[in-house]
């Protein structure tokens, strides 16, 4: 009788690369509805160019609003993502009044001027300080126009005769036609975005560079979302901060690995893009904000990269956000600074026709590229590849802006 045949070796079952991607928009009120189809159309144009598969999924009903995708690549690869999302309270934050929008032109002007933060960012790039003082002078402007508009029907209706009567009809007149020229302009904002970048700044002076009580509880939410997902089975956790979302990341991140040094589970990524750090590390009240990017620039259980571009003029581009708020030490090695060099990734005639729209390129980072170098937003969210692996032995952007410029650096203890 035969001896029995042994059993098969058993073969390994393959499963894709998992990753967890937790994006946090900036100061935006816009549903995060926005962000989803961005994703699925920049990311389909992107697989066009570059020859890969991306597909995107409903998520099921959930807490946080995001989306599934699915992606062949080098290999195949699953991401959930999640928009953390904030653009309530930014909403709250930019209602009001004609006269409550020149209270904050003020205030916001004040104290950047006050504690000279405005002249130190004036060090770093000009496109920022170019963005921070277009709303000033534009809204200064409106307001102007407005005055000559409303005197001049006032003065010409006095003109039809005298008496109380002229009197009180040539003020209404004039303060209506006032009032109507400013309500133009704020009903075009989406063209001008004077007064939303005006509530952006005033958000941040608001408290001298501190976080409103109403972010930290929200900032909590999020690391408990981000806490969670570490707990899971993703390969890699990775965290998108965008604009002013990459100094929320900062700080969020930076309680996270506090709270619980990582063992072993998901790599814990992050991943900064357009930052604008600067504008709040440099006011007098960013005490906290220096302090988590001294401690995130030192965890070695953390990837950092930091991509902007030259060419964004709402970026603080290639500003190493820790050197140049003066709290890097010895121990730092974070964060990679690199440039997504629109003038070498986009087309000339792409370039061409995006060049002087500047809100459109400070969302380019989060879109498809003609001639992607190593940047490539979907590659880094949907890919099969974890960030450190991808830019292990890269070497940062040699034009990076390191040395301290700002004028406050302590530190909350």
């Amino acid at each position: 009788m035969s001896a029995p045949k042994a059993p098969d070796a058993v073969t390994p079952v393959h499963r894709p690369f998992r990753r967890h991607v937790f994006y946090i928009p900036g100061y935006d009120p816009i549903h995060p509805r926005r962000y989803r189809e961005l994703y699925r159309k920049e990311g389909a144009l992107q697989a066009k160019i570059s020859g890969y598969t991306v597909a995107l999924t409903p998520k099921p009903q959930a807490d946080c609003y995001g989306w599934r995708v699915t992606s062949l690549m080098e290999a195949e690869a699953e991401a959930e993502f999640d928009v953390l999302v904030w653009s309530d309270i930014v909403r709250i934050s930019m209602d009001g009044t004609f006269l409550s929008t020149y209270l904050h032109l003020f205030r916001t002007a004040a104290v950047y001027i006050g504690t000279g933060a405005l002249f130190r960012l004036m060090r770093l790039r000009k496109g920022p300080i170019i963005a921070a003082l277009y709303p000033i002078f534009f809204l200064l402007a409106q307001l102007g126009l407005a005055i000559l508009c409303g005197f001049g029907l006032w003065k010409a209706v006095q003109l039809l005769g005298s008496g109380l009567f002229v009197d009180l009809m040539a003020a209404v007149a004039g303060l209506a036609l006032g009032w109507a020229v400013l309500q133009w302009f704020r009903a075009r904002d989406n063209r001008f975005f004077a007064y939303y970048l005006m509530h952006d700044y005033a958000y941040s002076a608001r408290f001298g560079g501190a976080n409103p009580p109403e972010l930290e509880a929200r900032m909590r939410a999020f690391r408990q979302e981000i806490e969670a997902a570490l707990q899971g089975t993703a390969d890699e956790v990775l965290v998108v901060g965008h604009s002013s979302g990459a100094h929320l990341a900062v700080s969020i991140l930076a309680d996270v690995l506090r709270d619980a040094p990582l063992q072993n589970g998901p790599k814990l990524a992050f991943l900064s893009l357009g930052q604008v750090v600067p504008m709040v590390s440099f006011l007098p009240k960013a005490k906290r904000l220096r302090a988590d990017l001294q401690f995130l620039s030192e965890q070695s259980a953390l990837t950092w990269v930091d991509v902007t571009a030259p060419g964004d003029g709402c970026a603080f581009a290639l500003c190493d956000p820790v050197a140049v708020s003066g709290v890097a030490r010895e121990a730092k090695i974070w964060p990679l600074v690199l440039s997504a060099a629109f003038t070498q990734t986009l087309s000339p005639a792409r370039w061409k026709a995006l060049r002087w729209r500047f809100f459109r390129l400070h969302f380019q980072y989060l879109c498809a590229f003609d001639r992607p170098g190593d940047y490539d937003y979907f590659r880094i969210t949907a890919g099969p590849i974890s960030l450190r692996d991808r830019y292990e032995g890269r070497k940062p952007s040699a034009s990076r802006i390191e040395h301290s410029v700002s004028g406050y650096r302590d530190i909350a203890p």
